[in-house]
């Protein structure tokens, strides 16, 4: 939000600076962003009048001016300007002073052997504006030599505050105004216009062609026909209000709605009577139906949103825009004039659906005062009359006002009890006055009637938010959080530490973390499990992002493939975030998801590259399961896999059969097809609350200790069924000495050859780690023997011979 100080000044009488305004703007909600000094480097530039103006005699577009800017002596300026003539009273920069917008410092030169001294400046030159076809010329008389800042109006500050979305009614000057009043910093002063006598009826009427529940659209609608206006160029004073915030003048008629909602935060439209085909009617858009805004953008219009149409046509987009068939233009003499109220939710959705940004829609979707049509139409006539003459009518008046009156009950002891301030229950009901809130003191409690233009005021604690928030928030005494115990503890849950402990293993594995939306095209999520209506989002950010994420696999995949077009085909990525079952709370999962694609090294001469398999994303959840302590020897794999997996190419890791903490596996190629990927990509996904709790606040892993004495490897080849899990192996020899065996590892899986069909040969090594005394034979023996016997009954197989 945009404004001058003086524009500020017009409805706040204080004597307050510029810093004590921007600081009290600060402390009670409103941060300031920045404070522009327009003047700055135009200090001394001065008005100045051509006397005389020749043209060159060696140069056919150039003049040789005589120039009075308030010394003792005229100069003499050659000067190329076609509006450059005598009698024009414009801005000179003398000698040695630097030019804004060209970056040139002037110094007297000869210029086609005419010798010029300083320079008569335009817009661009000073940098205020692009506009550059001539000099600036004054149509007001103001005395040569005096400052042209203060005769461009360019010495008033403009203050650039943030507005949060919550305080509609500050995106209005006088908003701002009020509640620097309250804090304050001077008097609101009144607003003095009355009420505009109509001399006859409106020959155009107003419609709500809306029933029931759909009459929330547009409740309440003001207008007004005013014929006989003369729609020029506004005042200085008003063009110059607009051009400081940075709005374009345009038109009488259209400078003063857009100074309606820069002060009053109350958007107007004007419309042109005479192309208005019969009354105007409020209703919802037919589907189809198609509207030329002011923006000159041709827009197609859906079913349920709001238009202010005449009988042939839509004539605007209520609370968002109007149209270009009915705008004001110079030849415009008869005017109908709007102030409706627009239901903020469908202002929004029809805004975001056509993809139009506007101040009046930017205004509306936040809340406009609904009991202020009548009160601002009397303003706006007012200004109309006076810059544009005409006769008004009669106000049109169509529906009622929304029931905005509230009453909340403030008990003298909850600005101490919610806002650790101590105030007098005087000081409270003077600031809720001052606020606008209208108070009525009980025994115990503040009967306080919330005004109009405050829709986010609901309960008592708002009620404290505005009184802490007026008395100061630098007021309020800073106190300690009370301790249970002299030791600090962890800030750390356990969730967040291991995903702390999570980003560091697969960090150090090579993989880079991505941050992807939580919500994702339809299409996408069906490849995925799909979705429920539930998580079908009503306001997408975008139309293809259309639903939340029901797995976190789907957008890396998308941003691996987008990489890839880009000339990046290796692509090592993890996320961890949520993905979504359902809508209710707790049908989220945090999951740690990762894929690898591409070649697992750099090509090199030594080496050949070897492209990614199942078994590094195995590999990449085993090693965070491991830092997070898991008992990874205990894991079982079981090949069961989702639909977005390879079959045969994908497993789950288990703590017994009921509890999956991983998955990982190949992504299946009809996938990875349909999200744009060439090649293979593998991935895994980490379900971190699905691991078991740690049993004591002890660490996770006991300390690494290191045997002296020499290890002992063992090789043990097995023949069984082709279809026995190689896990059963690995685990019944584990099992067979827990203290001895410190590895087990398979290094051969042979088929064929002298083997019956259906069978296989594993072989694995088993590494045996004596802690206290050397192995002897005998101990040897016997730890092998039950090796083979363990084997043999949890495979059903036989040593091989």
């Amino acid at each position: 939000m945009k404004f001058t100080l003086g524009w500020l000044r017009e409805h706040l009488d204080t004597d307050g600076s510029l810093d004590e305004i921007c600081a009290r703007l600060t402390m009670s909600g409103h941060e300031v962003e920045s404070v522009e000094d327009r003047s700055q480097g135009l200090e001394h530039f001065v008005v100045a009048r051509i006397i005389d103006a020749v043209p060159h005699p060696d140069a056919d577009r150039l003049q040789v001016c005589t120039v009075d800017y308030g010394a003792a002596e005229t100069v003499q300026v050659v000067c190329g300007a076609p509006n450059a003539k005598a009698g024009l009273l414009g801005v000179f920069a003398r000698d040695g002073l630097h030019i804004p917008g060209t970056g040139i410092t002037l110094r007297r030169t000869e210029i086609r052997g005419i010798e010029s001294n300083g320079m008569m400046l335009s817009e661009r030159e000073m940098n205020i504006s692009d506009e550059h076809d001539g000099i600036i010329a004054f149509s007001e008389e103001f005395p040569t030599g005096s400052s042209a800042v203060r005769a461009l109006a360019l010495d008033d500050p403009v203050i650039e505050i943030g507005i949060t979305p919550n305080r509609g009614d500050c995106l209005g000057v006088r908003g701002i105004a009020r509640d620097l009043a309250a804090a304050g910093l001077g008097t609101l002063k009144p607003i003095m216009e009355g009420p505009v006598p109509g001399s006859f009826d409106s020959p155009i009427r107003v419609h709500l062609d809306l029933e029931g529940d759909d009459r929330k659209a547009c409740p309440y609608f003001v207008g007004r026909y005013i014929r006989g206006v003369t729609n020029g160029e506004s005042p200085k004073w008003l063009r110059n209000r607009l051009e400081a915030i940075g709005l374009r003048p345009i038109s009488a008629l259209v400078d003063i709605t857009n100074f309606m909602t820069f002060a009053y935060a109350r958007p107007l439209h004007v419309f042109d009577a005479d192309k208005v085909s019969g009354d105007i009617h409020v209703r919802y858009a037919r589907e189809g139906e198609t509207l030329m805004a002011l923006n000159e953008k041709a827009y197609t219009l859906s079913d349920g949103m709001t238009v202010i149409a005449d009988e042939a046509r839509p004539e605007a987009l209520g609370g968002v825009m109007g149209g270009k068939e009915s705008g004001c233009h110079g030849d415009t003499v008869n005017v109908f004039v709007e102030a409706a109220h627009f239901d903020p939710v469908r202002t929004a959705a029809t805004g975001r659906k056509l993809n139009v940004q506007s101040d009046a829609r930017f205004r509306f979707e936040r809340g406009v005062d609904p009991a202020f049509p009548e009160h601002s139409m009397e303003i706006a006539t007012h200004m109309i009359l006076e810059l544009c003459g005409g006769t008004a009518s009669e106000l049109v008046i169509v529906g009622k006002k929304p029931d905005w009156h509230r009453q909340i009950d403030l008990r003298f002891d909850r600005m101490k009890t919610l806002g650790a301030v101590d105030l007098p229950v005087n000081e409270i009901e003077r600031i809720l006055v001052l606020l606008g809130f209208e108070v009525e003191r009980g025994d115990k409690t503040l009967r306080v009637s919330v005004p109009s233009w405050r829709p986010d005021i609901t309960g008592e604690a708002c009620l404290v938010e505005e009184i802490a928030r007026i008395h100061g928030y630098d007021n309020i005494p800073s106190v300690p959080f009370s301790t249970v115990d002299t030791l600090p503890t962890g800030a750390y849950t356990l969730s967040q530490a291991r995903r702390a402990d999570m980003r560091r293993v697969l960090a150090g594995r090579g993989l880079t973390e991505a941050v992807t939306y939580s919500f994702l095209p339809a299409d996408h999520a069906e490849l995925f499990g799909g979705v429920s209506e539930g998580l079908r989002l009503v306001n997408p950010i975008s139309s293809e992002l259309d639903v939340m994420r029901p797995s976190v696999l789907p957008n890396l995949i998308v941003v691996a493939g987008r990489n890839a077009d880009r000339g990046i085909p290796n692509a090592a990525l993890f996320e961890i975030g949520p993905q979504f079952d359902g809508p209710m709370p707790g049908e989220e999962t945090q999951v740690a998801a990762g894929i690898r694609l591409g070649d697992c090294d750099a090509k090199h001469w030594a080496e050949s590259a070897r492209s990614v398999d199942v078994f590094d994303v195995k590999a990449d959840a085993i090693a965070v399961l491991e830092e997070l302590g898991v008992p990874v020897d205990r894991l079982q794999v079981f090949p069961e896999a989702a639909g977005w997996y390879h079959p045969g190419r994908a497993g789950e890791l288990r703590l017994g059969p009921g509890n999956t903490l991983a998955r990982f596996g190949e992504i299946h190629p009809r996938v990875s097809r349909k999200l744009g990927i060439k090649g293979p990509v593998v991935a895994f996904e980490l379900f971190p609350d699905s691991l078991p709790r740690p049993r004591s606040k002890g660490p996770s892993r006991l300390a690494l200790t290191l045997s002296t004495l020499q290890p002992v490897n063992r090789d043990f080849a097995f023949v069984m069924a082709s279809d026995i899990n190689v896990d059963k192996v690995i685990g019944a020899a584990r099992g067979a000495n827990r203290e001895l065996i410190n590895e087990v590892q398979v290094f051969d899986v042979f088929e064929g050859g002298n083997l019956d069909e259906g069978l296989k040969s594993v072989a694995i090594r088993v590494v045996l780690q004596p802690r206290e005394q050397t192995l002897t034979d005998g101990d040897i023996e016997h730890v092998s023997a039950s090796i083979i016997e363990r084997v043999e009954r949890a495979s059903g197989g036989k040593l091989r011979q």
